[in-house]
């Protein structure tokens, strides 16, 4: 699988790392399936997945009742 990709190397602030990793920790994913798939939301790439979908394996009971503040969240994090 990752013989076709190319590696890139990113300057970023530390904060913006932290919140990377702390994100990509959360969901279970690594830093850089992480970036791949931010980047390939940014650039309007075929791989753009909505996170809420992950939702249901949270662990809260509430998701059905919350669904669209979590949707109103991930939109936030993608027009800023």
């Amino acid at each position: 699988m990752l013989a076709y990709m190319k590696r890139r190397t990113l300057k970023i602030p530390d904060e913006l790392d932290a919140r990377l990793r702390h994100e990509a920790e959360r969901r279970g994913a690594t830093v850089s399936a992480l970036t791949r798939e931010a980047l390939e939301q940014y650039l309007g790439g075929s791989g753009w997945r909505l996170g809420a979908a992950a939702a249901s394996r949270s662990g809260h009971s509430d998701i059905s009742e919350r669904i669209e503040e979590i949707l109103a969240e991930e939109g936030r994090g993608y027009l800023s």
